[in-house]
Parts: C-alpha cells; structure tokens; sequence
C-alpha cells in the first residue's frame, strides 16, 4: 500500500507539474483566459495572477515529489482543486464550451472536461491522504521553497508591456476561440468583406495555406462596409481563417493608404508590414518554398 499511495503521489506531483509547464510556455493565453472568465479585471491583474498560480502548481509539484507533510499538501490540494472545479461547474452551466486553460495550449479541454479531470486528482489526492506517512521538517523549508518559487515567475516570465500593442485587445476569433496574439509568430490580415483587392489577397492565401502543412497562424479582422457578409467573402476566395470583425476608425487605423495589410507579428512585437507582394514575403519569411 506504501508504494502505491507514493506512486500516486508522483503521478499527482508530475500533473501539477506538467500543468504549470503548459501555462509558463504560453502565459499570455493563461491571462486571457483569466480575464475571459471573469476572474481578472484586467490584463495587468491578469498577469499577475497568472504568474502567481503558475508559481504555485510548480511549489505543489515539487513539494509532492517529497516524503514531507503529505496529509497537509493533500489537504491544500483539496481546497484548490475545490474551488477550481466549483468555478468550472459555473462555467459549464453557463455553456462555455471553450478551452478552459488548465493546461495552457498545449491541450484544450472544455470545462466539463476538466470537471472530470479535476474529479479524478481530487479521488487521487484523498487516497493519497488516506494511506500516506507524512514526515517533518522545519516548516520555514516548504514555506520558504513554495515562496522562492512563486517569486521566481517574474524573473523566468517578466511581465508583458503591452501599451503599444495594437491587436492587445483582440482576444476572441470565430472558429478559434480564445487566442494570445503577443506571443509566437502570427499574421494579422485587414481586410475589407467587399474590397475586391482584399478577396484576391485572401484567395491567394487560401490557395498558399492548403499547399503547405506548415503554413503560419494568420488571423483576419474583417470591417463590413457594404453588403457582402463573411461566408460570401469565404465562398468568393475558397478560404477560411479565424476572424474577428473592426469598426471603421480600427480600419483606417490599421490599413495603409488603402487595403489590404498584413502585419507580422513575433511575441507581440510588430516584426514586419506588408501593402503588397503578400505571398512572396511569406514564402520568404517562413520559408515555405514554392
């Protein structure tokens, strides 16, 4: 029963540890996330909050990985999982069926099932706690560990300036939900739904995108001036992107002298602006080939 309670505890140690893994390569999206649900205020809260969670599945996982106060850390695990999946209940009865970020990107789950995921570390830990030996030492050791390592966030992920990031608000695209636009590399398209110039960009886009596997992220931020709706523009260039939609001002914001642009971004970082010759600096950026 010793090995099996302890196995379980590594497999407890090693999820925690693997969820934190998943939020700190992406911590933008776990910002996004947080404020999407209603959690944070804004995304300076945001990022605090999210370093300070990351921190703490990181202490957990590594505490478990240790002999010392097992029954307390299962009790402490109790009460967070608790309340994560009571926020997840709200979630789910609200019909959120979007990535709820618990682990990061790198796997999407709905909330429900993280209800279910949650439901299973929690019949774990109380297992844990039911056959477990816990050993002592100096409390100031885990306390002092689980501080070093919550602080330690903001210097392995300093905190995101996003004061002159123009697409920082643009956190939600249709057919692909909750997406960070400061992090990786990302194409921003703008176009116009009836501008014939723009659906000859998208068509040859769509054209590039089915041609290679590696094609790049590419969003578009649609502005609607006349009558011709994103399923014709869709039909006319035989492409489809994830896309979100731009008031007149963001538009003229956005676009040079007159559209369409594409910008390229790298981390949230505007690396290069493209009126023309889309494909071309394409293929070349990304190295696509012909």
């Amino acid at each position: 029963m010793k090995m099996v309670s302890r196995v379980l505890q590594y497999l407890l140690a090693i999820t925690f540890l693997f969820s934190a893994y998943t939020k700190a390569v992406g911590p933008g999206f776990f910002e996004i996330t947080l404020m999407d649900q209603g959690l944070a205020p804004n995304r300076t809260f945001a990022a605090y909050m999210a370093r300070f969670f990351i921190g703490l599945e990181f202490a957990l996982g590594f505490l478990m990985l240790l002999p010392f106060y097992v029954k307390r850390l299962m009790q402490f695990t109790f009460l967070l999982l608790g309340g994560f999946t009571a926020h997840l209940i709200y979630l789910w009865s609200i019909g959120d069926t979007e990535n709820c970020g618990c682990f990061g990107e790198v796997i999407s789950m709905t909330p429900e099932q993280s209800i279910l995921k949650n439901l299973v570390m929690l019949a774990v830990a109380f297992a844990i706690f039911k056959t477990a030996e816990s050993r002592t030492i100096p409390k100031i050791i885990p306390l002092g560990l689980t501080t070093a390592t919550i602080l330690s966030m903001w210097l392995f992920l300093p905190m995101p300036n996003h004061e002159d990031f123009a697409f920082d608000r643009f956190t939600q695209f249709e057919s692909a939900g909750r997406v960070d636009l400061s992090s990786g590399e990302k194409l921003i398209a703008i176009f116009n739904l009836d501008c014939e110039h723009c659906q000859e960009a998208a068509t040859k886009l769509g054209e590039l995108q089915r041609k290679h596997d590696d094609f790049p992220k590419l969003y578009e931020l649609f502005y609607q001036e006349g009558s011709t709706s994103v399923a014709g523009f869709e039909s006319i260039t035989q492409s489809s992107f994830p896309h979100s939609f731009i008031d007149v001002n963001t538009f003229f914001d956005l676009i040079g002298d007159s559209p369409p642009r594409i910008y390229y971004l790298k981390d949230g970082k505007v690396s290069a602006i493209w009126d023309d010759q889309f494909i071309e600096n394409i293929v070349n950026t990304f190295g696509l080939g012909e």
